[in-house]
């Protein structure tokens, strides 16, 4: 009996570990686009960037892991298409492989900006680690970085270039940065923390195009004809999932591959995992497609379970991410989009950068975020899922413990 990764990420190797702990015996085949092991990439815009840690600190496993677990781990191995009549999947060279149970974990690539110039040389794009490889030489050797987007990946990247000591400009077409994510309240904390550490961000600006010289990105054109200078250009306008695989196999998509809570498919024999999955969050009461290391970190091991039919283990957790920019970490626990809370409640002091927020909606809490405040989010967690009013005055009341809640 064999059982076929596709996509050697976190996700992947998780599943794939999943399955050994869990007592399969049968063939486990991880097959992964990339030349490189799995490896996981919160580092890549963090400590791995920066140079605080190394090659050995981003990868899952050891290389010597594989082997030992019999886990048949194939890099550079690209799949084509998936013949589910067959039960194969087919790669780039036309080989067929097939399988028992199917496992999708093939992630997201990153956008890019669709004006002129935009594949220019020193335009950079963070996803892979050969990115990260070819951005922290490129920041080093940078004395002007241009950012386009507002996001984690961008934030991120600009401490790292800061940090090295380049000068950084941040072009974000929203009003805030993290708007979407965070509201513009809080986004406006993470825009004083970057401006006070010199960044020169720049909000609701437009980007015309990539402006080169031989063939080289010199600078970014914006729409009202402002020219930013930069000897490197780093685009981060987020992540578009690695779907096409599943939508020409016919599976279900809505935004991402529908799956259940055991990451099951619209077909019982595969599963989808990480980035490209659309699952149903029974706390939070909708189906939902996450791109954050949680997600891959946890769904990984449940599709592992649902492929052995372990139906006592369903998928059960809640969204949750993290970062480090400067001298502020944060973790956020559950979900709150654009116009789904109708109540920001903050507990501390948002000018000190030491607090913890709250978005609610008729007094029930959606999500939770906490800002150099710590081991808050089990708390959280449980609120979310109590799914009941919470007296606001106490939620905002630093003196009232969150287990008394």
């Amino acid at each position: 009996m064999t059982h076929v990764i596709v996509g050697a990420g976190l996700a992947g190797d998780r599943a794939a570990e999943a399955l050994r702990e869990a007592g399969f015996a049968g063939e486990v085949v991880l097959l992964g686009g990339e030349e490189h092991r799995p490896y996981e990439r919160p580092p890549l815009s963090k400590e791995y960037l920066q140079g605080a840690s190394d090659l050995d600190a981003v990868h899952v496993h050891p290389a010597e892991w594989y082997g030992e677990q019999d886990v048949h781990l194939r890099t550079g191995s690209v799949v084509t298409a998936i013949d589910r009549d067959a039960a194969e999947v087919v790669l780039a060279d036309g080989e067929h492989v097939g399988y028992e149970r199917l496992l999708l974990a093939t992630g997201s690539s990153a956008r890019r900006l669709p004006v002129p110039g935009a594949e220019l040389d020193g335009v950079l794009h963070l996803r892979t680690l050969d990115d990260s490889d070819h951005l922290r030489t490129a920041i080093l050797s940078a004395s002007r970085v241009a950012v386009v987007g507002a996001g984690w990946i961008g934030l991120e990247v600009a401490a790292a270039a800061r940090l090295a000591g380049a000068e950084v400009t941040v072009l974000e077409a929203a009003e805030q940065p993290l708007l979407a994510a965070l509201g513009p309240e809080i986004g406006a904390v993470f825009a004083e923390l970057h401006r006070e550490r010199g960044v020169d961000l720049r909000l609701g600006v437009q980007v015309a195009e990539i402006v080169g010289e031989g063939g080289t990105a010199r600078g970014v054109r914006l729409a009202d004809g402002g020219l930013v200078e930069a000897d490197v250009v780093l685009v981060g306008i987020g992540a578009a999932p690695n779907i096409g695989l599943a939508e020409a196999a016919g599976l279900d998509i809505d935004d991402g591959v529908v799956v259940d809570e055991h990451l099951r498919t619209s077909d019982p024999r595969i599963h989808a995992a990480g980035d490209i999955a659309a699952i149903w969050y029974p706390a939070l009461g909708r189906r939902l497609r996450v791109e954050h290391w949680a997600t891959a970190q946890y769904s990984g091991p449940a599709a592992a379970r649902g492929m052995l039919d372990d139906a006592a283990a369903p998928y059960d957790q809640l969204p949750y991410f993290f970062t480090d920019q400067y001298d502020l970490g944060m973790e956020y626990t559950g979900h709150a989009g654009p116009g789904d809370a109708d109540e920001l409640v903050v507990r501390g002091d948002l000018a000190s950068r030491e607090f913890v927020a709250f978005w609610l909606r008729s007094g029930r809490l959606l999500a939770g975020m906490n800002v150099n405040v710590w081991d808050v989010t089990e708390d959280i967690d449980r609120l979310i899922r109590a799914d009941r009013p919470l007296d606001v005055a106490r939620l905002a009341d630093p003196a009232v413990p969150l287990t008394d809640l």
